[in-house]
């Protein structure tokens, strides 16, 4: 990535208070670090409406993204002030700097050791105990609480499509199916081809598709639409295309669409 002419003058201007150059292209590599985690920052926040896994249309995918966020934001807590020490400590105590007060035994300091290790682990700690909770509460085998009586759909992945299978209604669909909007849905996936991985982005969970098993996916949509789904496992030639269209509607017209199949 090359950066902007106007950036690069800006850092010229400032490695002329350095005596050596590697000092000054570090600063300049932490700059351009910073820069980008901003543009990145601003990014996401900016494709929030073209960003699937940012656009949650089910309770599952809800908590995920929530998740999701989480995790970024408590990461910031460390990536920030150590980028932003960093500066300023590579500014402060450059060698042309006369004014700065020589202090050489700080790093046996145990306040300062004791905050390096302090945020860290509890940090570690508060996404250990979140981890603990969610890989539970979001566990794709458990079932969804809903008054509402399940609707189980067997899922095939073959080269290069998706076989979806109505037990109970009888029908099949190959590269779509339909679901009443506010029922849970119980995916039973399995492969007649390589391994693979199915995943509704705007949904909830990927999970695998393996030949000679049966794996299990609990997810919900909570409102009418068509949600992209793909192939999310690298599995050979074709898989890029391996793309599918899962629809929610209101149970009247789900009940009429079973009707017509």
């Amino acid at each position: 990535m090359r950066l902007p002419q106007s950036l690069i003058k800006a850092l010229n201007k400032i490695s002329k208070n350095f005596n050596t150059k590697p000092v000054a292209r570090y600063v300049a590599f932490l700059m351009a670090a910073l820069v980008a985690l901003m543009v990145t920052a601003v990014a996401v926040l900016a494709l929030r409406g073209t960003v699937a896994i940012l656009e949650p249309k089910g309770l599952i995918a809800l908590q995920q993204r929530d998740l999701i966020f989480f995790t970024a934001l408590l990461s910031l807590l460390v990536i920030v002030p150590v980028y932003a020490l960093t500066i300023f400590i590579v500014w402060k105590y450059r060698a042309v700097n006369k004014k700065t007060k020589y202090t050489p035994d700080w790093d046996g300091h145990k306040g300062i050791e004791a905050l390096w290790w302090t945020v860290p682990c509890a940090i570690i700690l508060v996404l250990s105990v979140v981890t603990w909770q969610t890989s539970h509460k979001l566990d794709p085998y458990q079932p969804i609480r809903s008054p509402k009586k399940p609707l189980t759909i067997q899922v095939v992945a073959l080269e290069w499509k998706w076989l979806f299978i109505y037990p109970e209604q009888n029908i099949a669909t190959v590269n779509y199916f339909q679901i009443p909007e506010n029922t849970p849905i119980n995916f039973e996936i399995t492969s007649d081809a390589p391994m693979n991985s199915f995943w509704i982005p705007q949904l909830g969970s990927q999970i695998y598709a393996m030949p000679g098993m049966t794996t299990t996916l609990n997810l919900i949509a909570d409102e009418p639409g068509k949600y992209n789904g793909a192939s999310a496992n690298i599995s050979g030639a074709g898989f890029a295309s391996m793309r599918f269209v899962a629809e929610a509607v209101p149970r009247a017209d789900f009940d009429n669409w079973v009707a017509k199949a």
